[in-house]
């Protein structure tokens, strides 16, 4: 009896702490949506601070959190210097760093972007992108257990943005976006590093694979362009789904006809992806093979002037703001826009992804402010939360109660005063 009770217990406390864990890239399942309850919604630079913590050099990518530990990328300019940093949860206390040199030049947008994949943990490793430095395997304590450095170069003059994803047993990494070289997927073994498959693939992205059940079974999505901005439809790219235990490509929708930086969205027997750059965006319904562009729901030609950060789906809306920071809540099923008349938020314009929660949607601005809506077909905003004025192109991350946001020269640990 004390056995089945101790067994119980271990497992009701691995459920809370996955729960409240952010592990990832757009958290536990990548779609940007937490299960948890009275997360704060006003905060200022010197309101429910918890902590900030000092950052040596910019960065665009988000914290990730297991337990006590919060893990963030960051280079210098130029990128000759990336970098993994362990952060205490407590009080913001840097555990230690990790560097990776890479001398060799890299194409980038800005000369200061060089770390904006997230990490990911299972809570005995981590698992990091530098771009073209490679592929890099930690464990808690900062100890190298692999590395790969034989990825090949990101060859792009955006540069390289795509985090990778764990499943089962198995690292997944989106190789790209590349004009010259090769893009495609690679699944390494997450223990060792060793190559598991590779999938190549015509064109790039800078999206960030995610992994859903349809019809019972895992696939994994991820969406492509094609290397013409604004390509017709008939001739444009594809959001795709895959086998994740072998690669195998599983079905294909056709529609992203520009640039894709957004992950894709997964909901209700809905998929949803979106291209940057005044591109289109489709839904389709999920549980075709093959070619099920004849599944697809709805597109549009080209509703925004561009689209960095991911949305969400919640029930049967789909809530998203592009970069010039216009809201935008479409019927999942028909795509009509129900928020088509409201106006641009205000803080700027956003790079930040969605994160849903208990409710709200908490959207990170450049300039660092943080707008908090309602998730709710009829448009509210609930709270908008400046900081100290400076530049961030991240994404809200929460774990137990507390946001954690990171700017250019700051991680904040946002949490309500009990």
């Amino acid at each position: 009896m004390h056995r089945i009770a101790a067994v119980l217990l271990l497992f009701c406390s691995s459920a809370l702490t996955f729960a409240a864990d952010w592990p990832a890239w757009r958290g536990p399942t990548g779609q940007g949506i937490s299960d948890e309850k009275n997360l704060p919604t006003k905060w200022s630079a010197k309101e429910n601070v918890k902590w900030k913590a000092p950052l040596a050099h910019q960065g665009n990518s988000t914290p990730v959190i297991w337990g006590q530990k919060i893990f963030l990328t960051q280079a210098n300019k130029g990128g000759s210097e990336r970098s993994l940093i362990c952060f205490d949860r407590a009080d913001g206390k840097q555990l230690w760093k990790k560097d990776v040199a890479y001398t060799e030049p890299e194409r980038n947008w800005d000369q200061n972007w060089y770390a904006n994949a997230s990490p990911v943990t299972d809570g005995v490793r981590v698992v990091v992108s530098f771009g073209s430095a490679g592929l890099f395997c930690y464990d808690f304590d900062g100890k190298e257990i692999w590395r790969r450095t034989d990825l090949g170069k990101v060859e792009h003059p955006f540069g390289n943005g795509s985090s990778p994803i764990l499943y089962g047993e198995l690292a997944i990494q989106w190789c790209g976006v590349n004009e010259k070289g090769r893009n495609y997927l690679l699944a390494v073994e997450k223990k060792t590093g060793k190559t598991v498959w590779e999938k190549d693939e015509a064109f790039g992205s800078w999206s960030t694979p995610v992994i859903a059940k349809i019809d019972g079974k895992d696939q994994m999505l991820l969406g492509y362009s094609t290397d013409v901005k604004g390509a017709p439809i008939d001739k444009s790219g594809f959001l795709r789904g895959y086998d994740p235990k072998t690669g195998k490509e599983q079905w294909k929708c056709q529609g992203l006809n520009s640039y894709v930086y957004t992950s894709p969205l997964v909901g209700n027997g809905v998929a949803v992806a979106m291209s940057g750059y005044a591109g289109s965006s489709i839904a389709v319904k999920l549980g075709g093979t093959g070619d099920i562009t004849k599944d697809r729901l709805w597109l549009h030609p080209s509703p925004a002037t561009q689209r960095v950060g991911s949305g969400v789906i919640l029930g049967e809306h789909v809530y998203m703001v592009d970069d010039e920071a216009v809201p935008h809540c479409y019927e999942a099923k028909t795509g009509k826009d129900l928020w088509k008349e409201e106006q641009k938020l205000r803080g700027g314009n956003t790079w930040g992804s969605i994160t849903a929660a208990d409710g709200r949607l908490y959207l990170l601005m450049r300039s660092g402010v943080t707008v908090v809506m309602a998730a709710n077909p009829k448009f509210e905003i609930l709270a908008e939360n400046p900081l100290d004025g400076n530049q961030t192109n991240s994404s809200i991350a929460v774990s137990n109660g507390e946001i954690f946001i990171r700017t250019f020269k700051h991680l904040w640990c946002i949490s309500e005063k009990k």
